[in-house]
């Protein structure tokens, strides 16, 4: 499903967890999901899925706010987005290995580098993924959220300074010369406002501490995680994680 209709998706996933009833997760944002993965095509009628199955990745370093997710969207038996009629199947948990200081990683999801305000267009600026002050960006708004979490000592926090993100120069060059985009403007929905963003989608390596590492890697990077936004992956295809098949049913 293109990006620019995951709002559709973060309206489910939001519409499940008030469902579900815990009033714990109904403002929980330490989340992240992918968008619909499968093969579409556009034509004059809208989009079509070809796929007879298609897969979301979803992930969070609550555990038992991922099994409550989960549980939901099997009870629901059936799920609409969209006019795309879906039947939940089976679920799979990846087995992750401990991420190492530098770690490649691949953007699954646009990553958004700051929080719109109503009234303030400055979150569609374009910032160079080269110069400090995207890194800058990236590092405040990933302080700023462990910080919140309160799962942090304010020793730890002060420990995680050391951070910087460094593009593949190889494929901005690369799209640069072929005019192609990396930075695209997105729609995106917070209570109830739509806002506008720039999203960047590249490879880059990240040079953080192990625990900034797995956070960013577990729940998203940049804002809006919580909305489908900044996901990524290990761009190294031998520390790719294993899954294994898990039951539908998953206890809380």
């Amino acid at each position: 499903m293109p990006f620019h209709h995951q709002h559709l998706l973060a309206q489910l996933i939001k519409g499940l967890i008030l469902k579900g009833g815990v009033e714990d997760y109904f403002r929980f944002k330490s989340f992240n999901f992918s968008g619909l993965k499968g093969q579409t095509r556009v034509s004059r009628k809208g989009l079509h899925f070809f796929s007879s199955k298609v897969t979301l990745v979803f992930s969070s370093s609550n555990e038992k706010f991922v099994n409550y997710v989960t549980n939901m969207i099997f009870e629901s038996g059936k799920i609409e987005i969209g006019s795309v009629q879906l039947i939940p199947d089976s679920v799979e948990k990846e087995e992750q290995t401990p991420l190492e200081n530098p770690t490649k990683f691949v953007c699954i999801s646009p990553v958004v580098l700051s929080k719109p305000v109503f009234g303030d267009k400055s979150s569609k600026k374009f910032v160079h993924p080269e110069t400090d002050m995207f890194s800058d960006m990236i590092f405040e708004s990933t302080l700023s959220r462990m910080t919140s979490e309160k799962d942090y000592t304010e020793k730890e926090v002060e420990s995680f300074y050391k951070f910087q993100i460094v593009p593949d120069k190889h494929y901005i060059e690369r799209l640069d010369s072929q005019h192609k985009k990396y930075a695209r403007i997105y729609s995106v929905y917070d209570d109830d406002v739509k806002y506008e963003v720039r999203g960047y989608t590249f490879p880059f390596t990240l040079y953080a501490a192990s625990p900034v590492l797995e956070y960013v890697y577990t729940n998203g990077i940049g804002y809006f995680s919580h909305k489908g936004f900044g996901m990524l992956d290990l761009a190294e295809a031998e520390k790719t994680v294993k899954t294994k098949t898990l039951s539908k049913s998953i206890a809380t």
